[in-house]
């Protein structure tokens, strides 16, 4: 009797509706017990591809489930949540075609909530990862440089070892003292002479105070430059350049999604993870060290350049994505005081950190500044030289997570604002991250309020006849976070939006692109005339959801000026991957920024990537920028008593608090307001 009541509960538990969220794409829905991942992906519009008709033979739609404790989603996912692997799978991992973390999408049945990752090479639509450098002028000064040496051979009169006869020679030809050398390094040293008769060329890193230490030595004249990697360690992007230590030249560059990314969208989804699983740090650390590897080949594949040539790395990022990296439990990073395991500039081997595609490297990472302010902040202004204007200077490196600096060269000041991933396309109704197909840019007619696109991967605007031949090869897929932005922008600039952010009715808008959805209304940006039924929108919780994301932008910059004692902001510096792709006009008049004169604002690419870049080149850099941290006033938002009363005031398009008279001057923006509750109190008052 018993047994049986447990056997219909267990029946009725698995037979329920069960929760499933992709990553990186954050859609997330409800599906029937037993539906394979592949048609949940279907279902939820999640870009996972197929081309064998879910038989298990392409392979393409392999994914990797996530295990643990997702506080964000409400989820614990559990291994047996999904069921056990069949038989196409099993053969699948033995011809190495999968991996045993990973799962085929039409073979594997969904039991349970679950965490599901779409790798990058399962979707279709691949991301797009736009962090290019832009480098002004570079002192090229390597930590590591070649030298060659002819070494003395032994003598049995004077039996000395062969590496102290190597130092003798650094110190005679060259006036190098005192140097260290790794096991790794000294096993070979004796034949690598022989092999060279007793010239070689050593490869030898030179770090302020301390010991020079031999990288690596090779017989005879090494006809040949030493590599070094700038990495901009994203929350949501991990981009790399291989760079030639002497010239300073760009050899190659590439870029992936941070596959952390299905443990948490944002920073703090992560520190909870870690907090909330006993393996959470661990997992996050060999995620991220993971993506590097596979990273650094993908630079390598198409270069001839030996492995053993790269001996530098230098590496940006913030904090939480500093100690993830470092297998560093993030957890004091999750509540105030916001300390750090170490703030100072580190030093590292590669194979210490599991950076083990490398043979024999350095790594650098850049100081931190304080609490979430991290080595990405201190690599900006490495980039930028706020500290160096005599005019005050605003950088906002916009991304998940904001760091702001404001200064000049008599004082800086810096804090960090959390944005969330609505900025990257993620939490919007139609959104998705950079990838073709994806709306990039917007214009909406004033009077017709019908709207004109770009996509991306077509040079060409939704008007022109040349679009509609992209069209044949391209679907419309959604918007990334530059078009939400100018989108959003836009309908506020033609009056289908209120300051409020409101959304207008198509009587009060005159336009049929205004949709009443529930008790708000929405604007349809596309809608196909083929049977795919693709509809793009704004909806009105899309507004809010980058209302909040703005506000938290524009507040901590209004706590910044505070700080500084200033009203105005002469020249601002939009940075970051997602930074360089913003509209200057549109985000002043969603009110992502102070009210600046919008001559003076503009885009830095990627700040960041450009501040790792003259570390790996310059090692005078390094030392400067160590100086400089300890000089920069830090700011806590989240301690800050005017934070909440800026942020409220700047959840209006642009602002409740503050006026912006720049702005002004090169727009008017429409005087309407949708907010019938107001109007109705206001008419009954009267």
């Amino acid at each position: 009797m018993n047994t049986s009541k447990k056997n219909n509960l267990t029946s009725t538990s698995k037979s329920k509706d069960q929760t499933v969220v992709f990553t990186p794409s954050g859609l997330r829905g409800a599906v029937k017990n037993g539906t394979t991942i592949l048609d949940a992906a279907r279902q939820l519009g999640v870009d996972l591809d197929s081309v064998c008709g879910g038989r298990g033979i392409c392979t393409k739609c392999k994914v990797k489930p996530s295990f643990g404790n997702f506080s964000k989603f409400n989820i614990e996912a559990k291994e047996d949540n999904l069921a056990t692997s069949t038989e196409i799978e099993k053969k699948s991992i033995e011809k190495n075609r999968i991996s045993c973390d990973e799962r085929l999408g039409c073979q594997t049945k969904i039991l349970g909530d679950m965490v599901i990752d779409v790798p990058e090479e399962s979707q279709v639509h691949k991301q797009v990862i736009r962090k290019r450098i832009e480098l002004k002028n570079i002192d090229i000064n390597p930590a590591t440089k070649l030298y060659y040496v002819e070494v003395k051979e032994p003598d049995i009169h004077n039996p000395s070892g062969d590496l102290q006869r190597l130092n003798l020679a650094l110190k005679k030809q060259w006036g190098i003292k005192k140097t260290k050398i790794s096991l790794k390094i000294l096993k070979n040293l004796q034949y690598t002479l022989r092999k060279g008769k007793w010239s070689v060329t050593c490869a030898i890193f030179h770090q302020d105070n301390e010991d020079n230490e031999i990288m690596n030595i090779w017989p005879g004249f090494l006809d040949s430059n030493l590599y070094g990697i700038a990495i901009d360690l994203g929350s949501t992007t991990i981009a790399a350049h291989l760079c030639d230590l002497h010239t300073g030249k760009i050899i190659n560059s590439s870029g992936i999604m941070n596959p952390q990314i299905r443990f948490g969208e944002d920073l703090m989804s992560r520190v909870s993870f870690s907090m909330m699983n006993d393996d959470g740090t661990e997992k996050l650390k060999e995620t991220v060290q993971g993506s590097l590897n596979t990273l650094f080949q993908a630079l390598m594949k198409e270069t001839t350049i030996d492995p053993k040539l790269v001996v530098e790395l230098s590496i940006v990022c913030n904090p939480v994505m500093h100690h993830l990296l470092l297998g560093i439990n993030p957890t004091e990073l999750g509540q105030a005081p916001f300390a750090l395991a170490s703030s100072d500039s580190l030093y590292f081997k590669n194979d210490h950190i599991g950076l083990n595609f490398l043979d024999n490297a350095n790594l650098y990472l850049l100081p931190c500044i304080a609490g979430h302010v991290g080595a990405d902040a201190a690599a900006v202004i490495l980039s930028e030289a706020p500290n160096e204007s005599e005019e005050t200077v605003l950088i906002i490196d916009v991304g998940t997570n904001a760091e702001l600096i404001l200064g000049n060269k008599s004082e800086l000041y810096a804090c960090s604002s959390p944005t969330g991933p609505a900025f990257e396309g993620a939490q919007i109704s139609s959104g998705q991250r950079a990838a073709p197909g994806a709306i990039e840019k917007i214009k909406i007619d004033p009077i017709s309020k019908d709207p004109i696109f770009k996509v991306i991967g077509c040079d060409y605007w939704s008007n022109e006849e040349q679009f509609q031949n992209f069209l044949s090869n391209q679907k419309i897929t959604g918007i990334c976070g530059s078009g939400i932005i100018e989108a959003i922008a836009e309908m506020r600039m033609t009056g289908i939006l209120d300051a409020s952010g409101l959304i207008g009715s198509s009587s009060e808008t005159g336009s049929e692109r205004c949709i009443s959805e529930s008790r708000t209304n929405s604007y349809i940006i596309y809608k196909s005339t083929i049977n795919d039924e693709t509809t793009i929108k704004i909806t009105n919780s899309d507004v809010r959801a980058i209302q909040l994301a703005k506000a938290a932008l524009f507040a901590g910059s209004r706590l910044l000026m505070d700080e500084m004692k200033i009203d105005k902001i002469d020249k601002i510096i939009l940075a970051g991957a997602f930074g360089a792709h913003i509209s200057t006009k549109h985000a002043m008049v969603l009110g992502m920024i102070p009210d600046c004169n919008l001559k003076n604002v503009t885009s830095a690419g990627n700040a960041a990537g450009a501040g790792a870049m003259i570390a790996l080149l310059d090692r005078k850099s390094r030392l400067e920028i160590s100086k400089t941290v300890k000089k920069i006033n830090k700011i806590e938002t989240a301690m800050a008593p005017k934070f909440q009363e800026y942020f409220v005031s700047a959840s209006a398009i642009p602002n409740s608090m503050f006026s912006f008279p720049e702005l002004d001057k090169v727009m008017k923006l429409p005087d309407v307001s949708f907010n019938h509750k107001k109007r109705n109190k206001r008419a009954n008052y009267n």
